[in-house]
């Protein structure tokens, strides 16, 4: 081939990154999501991938449609971060509870939590197909081992090999029926660092006799059952190659991967604009070191044209043998015949169908089945219903970060259910209303005068977030939870998210304290759980109707 074609060729291999939404001016994340114009641009050229974050699922939809214009008819790989079910990212879809709610599951009824992975996987492909995918990066396959994960945590399937592989394998049965690509990540395991690749290079010092007994057990079962991508992870095994994170590595990629554990089909780096790489070597190296080592797909290049540039120079100059080009686009080729076969099926979807989800993306059973996983994985216990709070009370509500959180609008449950009880809402975060003594108190944390009087429901919406770096970690709420008992004004504990916190804060409770946890954090968690600690008359269950 020649240049012109080279370069056309090599672009199929990138995956840039875009916004749900049309406008340019409703970009969430400008500085890594792509402008109207450079992503056409691209998509004309020959850019062959889209990964997609925020919009309506609707706007997704259309969006989808956009960009398959745009590429001139050229089949695309269409793709979101959509672990927790399509309403995670894109509103008006389905949002489940993240996978570890699952692997807890497991652990008391297999057999249920088997069946509701696999619904949960055909859940996820069935919208996505709906809204224009046809690759879902999930699941995640990291062995979630370690509890101070910041950046895996509740994203994984389980704490132990067997139960994250079991429960992984049967997510990706469900995506192979809705005929969408499935992506097993973050190879070789993500699950036992203390730091997040989206901000420092982790390091994992096992022994090759640990790996193969805890962190690669479950890819080499997705693999047997035949997924089609697996994701590299950004972390440094010295075991495997001293120097070079796996994303960078040919030990890893091309030795262990292809040829020891014999993966076969599409390779796909992790995001290269992560702090984890762009530490290392610039946007144009690491899209070729990627490459090298035996990646087929670049995921979200720092610079895309500099990624293409070094590219086609490597294979002009040999660097790179021309052979390794037409390998990866084969497997490319391949993944989206096994797609594009699979949604041009229609057992069980008649025309009428699917015309009706073009407006709503999520039918009647998936929503039962959202509020089914909410209700199998709630969990309660101490004397309930809380007692009103007609003089006067507080719900503290903690949530990550200074940004509005999807799950905690003015409306939400968690904030207006308590209030018709007499407990007044009080949000802090880190950046903005701060419930603490400062400087801190050890014995004391919590400044109670902040907060008025009355009684005190403590509500933690926490969980293990990228780009947080664990700061979690350094909320006092065991102190704080010491001293309200203390002062006999805590009226209940709910965490939503980490299970982590919840345990070791739920054994600080005499069973006179009611309390409830929850895995999800998204409207209809908040609706079951204070119905059932509120002893609400609003109570949601499963199969009706809710109207506030």
């Amino acid at each position: 081939m020649n240049a012109a074609e080279q370069r056309r060729a090599v672009s199929k291999l990138l995956v840039v990154r875009a916004s749900g939404h049309a406008g340019d001016q409703q970009r969430r994340y400008p500085r890594w999501e792509l402008s109207n114009e450079e992503l056409q641009r691209h998509l004309e050229n020959g850019v062959g991938g889209v990964i997609l974050l925020g919009g309506t699922a609707t706007e997704l939809q259309q969006r989808c449609r956009t960009l398959r214009s745009w590429s001139g008819g050229e089949n695309l790989l269409l793709c979101a971060d959509v672990e927790e079910g399509v309403g995670q990212r894109f509103e008006g879809a389905t949002w489940l509870v993240p996978p570890m709610a699952l692997g807890r599951l497991q652990a008391n009824d297999p057999a249920k939590a088997m069946l509701l992975a696999e619904r949960y996987g055909r859940c996820t492909a069935d919208q996505a197909r709906r809204c224009g995918l046809n690759w879902v990066l999930a699941p995640v396959c990291d062995v979630n081992s370690n509890p101070d994960n910041p950046v895996i945590n509740v994203r994984a399937w389980g704490q132990v090999p067997e139960a994250a592989g079991a429960l992984a394998e049967a997510f990706q049965r469900g995506l192979q029926a809705g005929g969408v690509l499935g992506c097993a990540k973050h190879f070789p395991g993500h699950g036992d660092t203390a730091q997040d690749s989206h901000l420092e290079l982790p390091v994992l010092r096992h022994s090759r006799e640990r790996l193969e007994q805890i962190e690669l057990r479950p890819f080499r079962r997705l693999i047997a059952a035949g997924v089609e991508s697996v994701m590299t992870g950004h972390l440094v095994i010295p075991v495997l190659d001293q120097e070079r994170p796996a994303t960078l590595s040919p030990n890893v990629l091309n030795n262990l991967l292809r040829k020891s554990l014999d993966f076969q089909g599409l390779i796909v780096t992790d995001a290269l604009v992560m702090e984890a790489i762009t530490g290392l070597v610039g946007p144009g190296e690491a899209a070729v070191q990627a490459f090298e080592a035996g990646a087929d797909l670049i995921l979200m290049p720092a610079d895309a044209d500099e990624a293409i540039d070094a590219l086609c120079s490597a294979l002009a100059s040999g660097r790179i043998p021309s052979q390794r080009l037409e390998q990866s686009l084969q497997r490319r080729r391949d993944a989206l015949q096994r797609c594009i076969g699979d949604q041009n099926r229609t057992e069980g979807i008649s025309t009428q169908d699917a015309v009706e989800t073009i407006n709503s993306v999520e039918t009647n059973d998936e929503h039962r089945f959202a509020l089914e996983l909410v209700s199998a994985t709630l969990e309660v216990q101490g004397p309930s219903p809380i007692q009103a709070a007609p003089n006067g009370g507080v719900t503290l509500i903690r949530v990550d970060g200074a940004l509005a959180s999807p799950f905690l609008r003015p409306e939400a449950p968690a904030i207006g259910w308590p209030a018709r009880r007499g407990f007044r809402p009080i949000i802090c975060h880190e950046l903005g209303i701060s419930p603490w003594h400062d400087p801190p108190q050890e014995d004391d944390p919590l400044a109670l005068d902040r907060l008025g009087e009355g009684p005190v429901l403590l509500q933690l919406f926490l969980r293990g977030n990228p780009f947080r770096a664990g700061r979690d970690r350094d909320d006092p709420w065991p102190a704080a939870i010491r001293q309200l008992l203390r002062l006999n004004r805590l009226a209940a504990l709910v965490v939503y998210g980490c299970p982590y916190r919840w345990e070791s804060l739920r054994a600080l409770l005499p069973g006179t304290i009611p309390a409830a946890y929850s895995p999800g954090q998204m409207t209809e968690a908040q609706q079951m759980l204070m119905g059932r600690l509120l002893g609400d008359e609003h109570t949601l269950e499963l199969g009706n109707e809710f109207t506030d």
